[in-house]
């Protein structure tokens, strides 16, 4: 049985503003929680116009408090940049807040730009050569354990609380899944960023794997894009906004999320058709039937029992129906 969970990175569409991407956010998180979708993830990003996602901890609040059984958690927090201290005090005081509910995914990437970066690390002095041991301090800080930095051994984090978060490593490479399965954590996979070699990736995770506290046996996720719709036709059509708006990503253009008219009115090169093509192998398009069985045949060569689906469109309401066709190909149970 195959579990579909979200990812939302808070898309501003073109004609849009940030207010408005948040309170999309919001609906579709109380539409995800009503269809049945097992969690729901906010991204972090910073120093771009096309996401207003910058602050996970906060939108995990906001989601929450507008839901009431779906986990909610961060995918991810971005711990190169933090103290693990107060990422721990953080998380600690949203499963007081909302027990049993909250998930704790940790991203190895910036989510930014390197001047952007270096005005978040402003302050401090540790690097990314450090991120290992800030998993260590994070783990500890939360279950009571003892940190890998000694120095913080009288270090109590508050508030106490009977439950743990659930903490994922989120990552694209071999790197992440390493440290996962050397920590003994929860691991997903992000797919629609790096499209090949997956399978090895998770493959070395479950080899890897060491039993913690936390997780006594491998688990894994992988995060897909898709875009679904009544034909594959429309899907394809929705799906053009993505292709451009990759395009200028690629270029190191940071704008909205184009309309699907401002996609089609683009005057593209050969050389971008053709990286367009390259990038399509990221992404799933499809009518509900031709999707399921995709998604199904993905899931089984990755090994995984769980897809956390990032649906992004210019349409708000087209993204929302894209998730409810899939909840309902793949027979979720709806909440009351």
């Amino acid at each position: 049985m195959i579990s579909l969970s979200v990812l939302d990175q808070s898309p501003v569409r073109s004609g849009g503003t940030p207010a408005d991407a948040l309170a999309e956010t919001v609906r579709l998180a109380q539409a995800a929680e009503r269809l049945g979708y097992r969690r729901y993830w906010l991204a972090e990003h910073h120093g771009s116009e096309d996401f207003a996602g910058s602050a996970p901890e906060i939108m995990i609040t906001r989601v929450a408090a507008a839901t009431s059984q779906i986990r909610v958690g961060s995918g991810g927090v971005m711990l190169s940049h933090y103290s693990p201290f107060k990422v721990a005090e953080q998380f600690r005081l949203l499963e007081t807040m909302y027990p049993g509910r909250i998930d704790l995914g940790i991203g190895r990437a910036p989510g930014a730009d390197h001047i952007t970066s270096v005005a978040l690390a402003y302050g401090s002095p540790i690097g990314i050569e450090y991120f290992p041991t800030k998993i260590a301090d994070l783990t500890a800080f939360l279950t009571g354990g003892r940190p890998a930095t000694e120095a913080l051994a009288p270090v109590h984090v508050n508030p106490r609380a009977d439950t743990v978060p659930e903490i994922w490593l989120l990552g694209s490479s071999d790197e992440s899944a390493r440290y996962a399965a050397h920590f003994g954590l929860s691991f997903s996979f992000a797919q629609f960023i790096s499209p090949l070699g997956g399978e090895a990736v998770l493959d070395a995770y479950r080899k890897n794997f060491r039993p913690s506290p936390l997780l006594a046996a491998p688990r894994a996720s992988l995060g897909v894009f898709v875009i679904c719709a009544e034909t594959e036709a429309e899907a394809r059509r929705l799906g053009r906004s993505r292709d451009l708006w990759r395009l200028r990503i690629d270029r190191g253009e940071r704008k909205p999320y184009p309309t699907v008219e401002e996609a089609e009115a683009y005057p593209y090169t050969p050389q971008e058709l053709a990286h367009i093509e390259r990038n399509r192998r990221r992404s799933f398009f499809g009518a509900p039937d031709q999707v399921k069985t995709h998604l199904t045949d993905f899931a089984e060569q990755y090994g995984v029992d769980e897809l956390v689906i990032l649906t992004i469109t210019h349409d708000p309401a087209a993204r929302l129906h894209s998730y409810e066709l899939l909840a309902q190909a793949f027979g979720l149970a709806p909440r009351a």
